[in-house]
């Protein structure tokens, strides 16, 4: 667990990983509240707000009296909001640090195809 990270994001985060890995399919049932706290040796009520998270978001539903499941389309939900996350944090960045040095996206793009070819800056 990471110690800089709130319990029930890092519980949201694990069971979105076993989605996008195959882990848990879709329509599959996801680990319970109680099987989670257990695992983890956490609180429930921290496990639920995890499990909550993703309720919210559409990645899992409830079926009463049975449990949890991993909702039709939440594979590829995850993995949208992953490629737009990557594409703020690196993608974008890269970028614009392509343009102040006079690269277009062509030329990234080349680089990458490339492997960049780069050797490291001479002091």
């Amino acid at each position: 667990m990471d110690e800089g990270k709130p319990l029930f994001v890092q519980i949201a985060e694990q069971v979105e990983e076993s989605i996008l890995d195959g882990s848990i399919a879709e329509e599959a049932q996801a680990p319970s509240t109680n099987e989670l706290a257990v695992f983890h040796r956490i609180n429930p009520a921290t496990a639920a707000k995890g499990v909550n998270m993703l309720v919210d978001k559409g990645v899992l539903y409830k079926r009463r009296g049975i449990g949890m499941f991993v909702s039709p389309g939440a594979r590829e939900l995850l993995l949208k909001e992953r490629r737009n996350d990557f594409a703020l944090r690196y993608v974008q960045p890269l970028l614009a640090e392509a343009q102040r040095i006079g690269l277009g996206p062509d030329d990234v793009a080349d680089l990458i195809r490339t492997g960049a070819g780069a050797t490291p800056a001479q002091p």
